[in-house]
Formats: C-alpha cells, structure tokens, sequence
C-alpha cells in the first residue's frame, strides 16, 4: 500500500509505503527520514538491502514529493465537482412542546464534518446536552441533532442559542420551531434515517399479523371443507 499526501495551504508533502507479508506488517517507508524500516526480524535483510540502493532511494524521494503528488491534484481536479464540494446546513430549533427537550437540527450539508454546540448568555455551555449521530441524507448530505435538556423556567431566564459550524462558515438558531407538524416531519425523517432495520416490536407485530392471517384463513378453509362434504 503507498500513497501520499498534499496540504494546499501550508504546501507541506508526505508519502507512505506499508508492505504486508502473510497478513502482518514487514517494512514501511519512513518519508522523513528517507529510509526503510521493519518492525519484524524477518524484513531487516531487505531492510539493509535497499536503504543500501541510493538510486532506489532517490527514486522514490521523486515519486512520492513530486509524480504523486502531480497526480493527486489532476485527480483532484478532475473530481472537483463532487470531492470538494461544499452544501451549507440549515439550522432549526425544535420543541414538540413546551416542557419537551429543545433540539438543534443541522441538515443538508456536505462535507459531512460539523460541529453543533450551545451557547448560554453567550457563554458556553455543555451540561445536559445528548449529541445525536451522523446520518445520511437521500440526496447525499448529511444531517445531526443536538439536545438540550432544559426546564421552561430556565430557557425563558437565559438566553440560549445553538452554533454550528461547517467548513468555516458558522449558523446560529435561536428561535424555536414549535410548529406541530413541522416538528412532527422532523421526527418522522429522523426515524427513517436510523431505522435502517425493523425493530424487535415491528417484528414481532408483523409475526403476530402473519400468524392471525393464517388461522382466519384455515377457518375459511375449513368452513368451505365442510360445506363441500355437505
């Protein structure tokens, strides 16, 4: 495995080079250092050998500082429409009512590193706060909430408000969406972004279903039995 890797702001390049034998590691290139390293007995022959092969070592000094790196940034460019593209998140706040939990909605953004936190009379503040997970989107973005579980006396005495910040851009929301049904669809979307899989209680309701089906259907078909014989 070898690849290697370009910062575009500070210019700085690093490669690697891992070979594996048997399903364990037998040497890497240590790009800093120009050399070859081993963490196993059996590689510090070939280790020796090629450290020792300056026109070896040269090369791949070349390869992985300036061929690589060139066919990074064509691939890169080539691709830039989709890796390097960027979607702002929209940012809500909602209250099914209230005395609920006041959530922080982040939605429709891309890349999918984000960072959602509160802040109290503009001051931070992390107590009582669930994170919720990454999800994805159908169209290819990402969407995460965050909770705050805060008492109504408090919320209405301090001013609270949540920040996200995505790809240097930061959002702030702090009026809440108390809407029923615009609440409601959030749910509902989030409920069908985690339920990849049926729960143990679906399961079981389906199971219960399909066995109530079949004993109505063996009475019908009994009945018909007994008609016919008749």
């Amino acid at each position: 495995m070898y690849g290697c890797e370009f910062d575009d702001q500070t210019g700085e390049k690093n490669g690697f080079l891992q070979d594996g034998y048997d399903g364990e590691d037998f040497l890497s290139l240590d790009f800093k250092e120009m050399r070859y390293i081993s963490p196993v007995q059996q590689g510090i022959l070939t280790v020796q050998k090629w450290n020792n092969d300056r026109g070896l070592i040269e090369n791949d000094r070349n390869y992985f500082s300036t061929e690589c790196i060139e066919w990074l940034k064509k691939y890169l460019q080539y691709g830039k429409s989709s890796l390097q593209k960027t979607v702002s998140p929209q940012v809500s706040l909602l209250q099914k009512s209230s005395s609920s939990p006041v959530t922080c909605h982040a939605t429709g953004f891309y890349p999918s590193g984000v960072t959602i936190s509160w802040m109290r009379n503009g001051q931070d503040h992390d107590e009582d706060v669930d994170l919720g997970e990454l999800l994805p989107n159908e169209d290819g973005t990402f969407q995460k909430t965050s909770t705050l579980n805060v008492k109504p006396e408090e919320w209405k005495k301090n001013k609270f408000s949540c920040v996200v910040e995505h790809q240097g851009e930061t959002k702030t929301a702090n009026e809440i969406i108390t809407n029923p049904g615009s609440v409601s669809k959030l749910m509902f979307s989030l409920i069908k972004q985690e339920s990849l899989f049926p729960s143990a209680s679906l399961l079981v309701l389906l199971l219960l279903l399909f066995c109530w089906l079949s004993l109505v259907s063996l009475d019908i078909w009994c009945i018909r039995r007994k008609k016919v014989r008749v």
